[in-house]
């Protein structure tokens, strides 16, 4: 989520540092090869740095879901709370009255519904995370890969 929600602002700064690298490419340069040149090296960068923070999002993302797997958060609503929610019907329609035995069953029940269902989200999330990192990496090393033989 923190990951998504930084996506936004890091590609905006992207765009406007590659609009700015190309201007600066363009005054700079005195024949139109060392201009190309210039803006395929600005293009590289932005991919390198844009599959970066996409694979460095994943991995923190992924960090996140594995906490969330060893340590899902706990159920919310106390037995007392859930033993008033179950108390009279607002509609006017009886229900049958629980045992208090049998209220706690109902409550421990529930729980640990929630518990299994965070840690499935969480695995849920683990995997698309995984798709933030596999995705992007193979894109990276190919970059950068091409700009090593460029500087050599």
């Amino acid at each position: 989520m923190i990951a998504s929600m930084l996506i936004g602002p890091l590609f905006l700064i992207g765009i406007v540092a590659l609009i700015a690298l190309i201007v600066a490419g363009i005054r700079a340069g005195d024949s139109s090869d060392g201009g190309h040149d210039m803006i395929k090296n600005v293009y590289i960068y932005l991919v390198l740095f844009a599959t970066l923070m996409m694979t460095i999002g994943g991995s923190v993302a992924a960090f996140m879901a594995i906490a969330d797997i060893i340590a899902p958060t706990p159920y919310y609503q106390q037995f007392e709370d859930y033993k008033y929610s179950q108390g009279p019907d607002r509609t006017g329609v009886d229900t049958p009255k629980l045992s208090e035995e049998e209220l706690k069953v109902r409550y421990e029940a529930m729980a640990i519904a929630h518990h299994k269902q965070q840690i499935e989200g969480a695995k849920n999330s683990l995997i698309k995370s995984f798709g933030w990192i596999i995705i992007p990496l193979p894109v990276f090393m190919y970059y950068q890969r091409r700009l090593v033989g460029k500087e050599a």
